[in-house]
């Protein structure tokens, strides 16, 4: 897309983009790297790294460049603590200390435990249009690849040791006499971390000791198996590796004097290589419960959780118009429908459905919705192409009143077309979800269909009842909604009740409970057939 209008692109993926190509100059391609340690569920605070990263990538190839997208598995780190969301933690317990790819996958699918995490988000990914080259590190490790990597970390550890000093204050830098190693193995014998290095030969041989089985053995970086860089010099040496040029990083890693700042000076002085473009981004947190998500604590929402709610374009726009610095909560209450009408009304604003108050909003909220596309591709030429458009809370009316049966609902609205179908269907799986398995029981309905009269209703309730099954139902076919909320207003009127009255008689009718959605809209929305059947008991 060399053709793109800078001004059209006006996002903050679009700005990184260009600080990218201005700091890095013009390359034939682009490395932009991210990553994580699959020690537990990867969950959607973890998915910021990922989508912050698609988000760049796309901008970048929206400025007609080629670029590589890495996601880095570091499953070759040790398994340190059994998050608390795993089956049989008993057995995990007795692989603590072990490369994570060493440690079984007590839920029987996967041939380890860190292959199972990794399974769990390769396989979504593709869902929310993200498709990153994966890398796996053990893998790396174990073919020897980091060889020459190694050697140079092991010959240049002094300098490496002011590195990491540079930013500590005196209380934590390592002292002259304190021998640092950047290099650290897992036991040849017992698998575990739980070694001493010992010795290095200046080249390729590096000796240590294990201190849970006594085992001591010397190695070659470029045969064995068990040795691995520190992970504040395996981060810049794999920035050399790939030659990366962007990746981002939590506010964590990337405050003043943190591991980023550490790894650039080890990048340029140890490797040769000017460190990648960063960029801070905030945590994501869950709606009422304090803190930020935690793999290893099992509190935690998946991306596979967040899709039952969400539709993948909605989950993208949660992403991609919240500011990357800015901590957010997913939110699975109320605030589902908020967020549904926000995506919506971006969506008639990019196919010129609705006027922006600007032209300067106009083209944002035209950039958050391309990029909140499944697709890096959508045709925003025509409002004729725009997928079909039904509010999230009635739609969760429908389904409510056709008891989840999502093809009647489609059926009842009339004017779905083909192309519309796909998509509206999925915002129906994902409504009908989080009516039955998140929204507050006071939102939730079924419709009374038994032909019984409700228990508790006076004589008064009955008779404005009975009001409604002969002067409003035949009328409903030619009402609009406040039409029909203006009929029921006159029957209350004419038997000299308060309308608060009537309702809560035509709702406990209706569902059994003193409220629901708004009458007017809900009663055509039932049709006159259903509501004959239900109201026919007070006839």
């Amino acid at each position: 897309m060399q053709g793109r209008d800078e001004k059209s692109l006006c996002h903050w993926a679009d700005q990184q983009a260009a600080r990218i190509i201005k700091e890095k100059g013009e390359r034939e391609s682009y490395t932009c790297a991210s990553g994580i340690t699959p020690s537990g569920t990867v969950h959607i605070g973890n998915f910021r790294e990922i989508i912050t990263v698609d988000l760049i990538v796309r901008a970048l190839r929206d400025r007609g460049k080629n670029v590589r997208f890495i996601y880095s598995w570091d499953d070759y780190d040790v398994f340190r603590k059994v998050p608390g969301n795993m089956p049989e933690p008993d057995v995990l317990e007795k692989y603590i200390r072990y490369p994570i790819t060493m440690v079984p996958d007590t839920f029987g699918r996967d041939e380890n435990y860190a292959r199972h995490h990794e399974v769990d988000i390769e396989t979504q990914l593709p869902r929310v249009g993200i498709y990153p080259e994966f890398l796996y590190q053990a893998s790396r490790y174990r073919a020897n690849r980091y060889a020459e990597g190694i050697r140079n970390a092991l010959q240049n550890r002094d300098l490496i040791k002011w590195c990491l000093n540079n930013y500590r204050d005196d209380e934590h830098k390592m002292k002259d006499d304190d021998v640092y190693w950047p290099v650290a193995a897992f036991c040849a014998k017992c698998n575990k971390d739980t070694t001493e290095i010992t010795g290095y030969d200046g080249e390729y041989g590096v000796s240590y000791k294990c201190t849970s089985c006594g085992h001591e053995e010397t190695g070659d970086v470029r045969t064995s198996k068990e040795f691995k860089l520190g992970w504040r010099v395996d981060w810049p040496m794999r920035w050399k590796e790939e030659q990366v040029v962007f990746e981002p990083g939590g506010k964590d890693h990337i405050s003043p004097g943190g591991s980023y700042d550490t790894a650039k000076l080890v990048s340029k002085k140890v490797y040769g290589w000017d460190a990648p473009v960063t960029m801070k981004y905030d945590f994501v947190t869950l709606k009422g419960v304090p803190g930020k998500m935690s793999s290893s604590k099992g509190k935690v929402i998946s991306l596979v959780d967040a899709l039952e709610v969400y539709q993948p374009e909605v989950l993208r726009y949660i992403f991609a118009v919240n500011k990357v610095d800015h901590e957010f909560a997913i939110s699975f209450d109320l605030d589902v429908i908020t967020q549904y009408e926000a995506y919506d009304r971006t969506e008639r604003i990019a196919y010129g459905v609705d006027k922006a108050k600007n032209d300067d909003m106009a083209r944002r909220e035209r950039r958050v919705y391309e990029l909140s596309q499944v697709s890096a591709d959508v045709d925003l030429s025509s409002a004729e192409s725009m997928p079909y458009q039904i509010p999230f809370r009635l739609l969760t009316t429908l389904l409510q009143t056709y008891s989840g049966d999502i093809d009647a609902v489609i059926a009842s609205l009339g004017d779905v077309r083909p192309f519309q179908v796909e998509r509206l269907r999925q915002r129906a799986v994902c409504a009908w979800y989080w009516i039955t398995e998140c929204a507050p029981e006071d939102f939730k309905f079924s419709l009374r269909t038994d032909g019984s009269k409700i228990p508790g209703l006076d004589d008064a309730d009955e008779d404005m009842l009975r009001a409604v099954y002969e002067n409003v139902l035949p009328r409903i076919p030619d009402l609009d909604d406040k039409g029909v909320q203006q009929a029921l207003y006159d029957v209350a009127s004419a038997a000299g009740q308060e309308s608060k009255k009537l309702f809560n008689a035509m709702y406990m009718a209706l569902v059994g409970k003193q409220q629901g959605p708004r009458l007017g809209s809900f009663l055509r929305i039932i049709g006159v057939e259903k509501l004959r059947g239900i109201l026919s008991p007070y006839a």
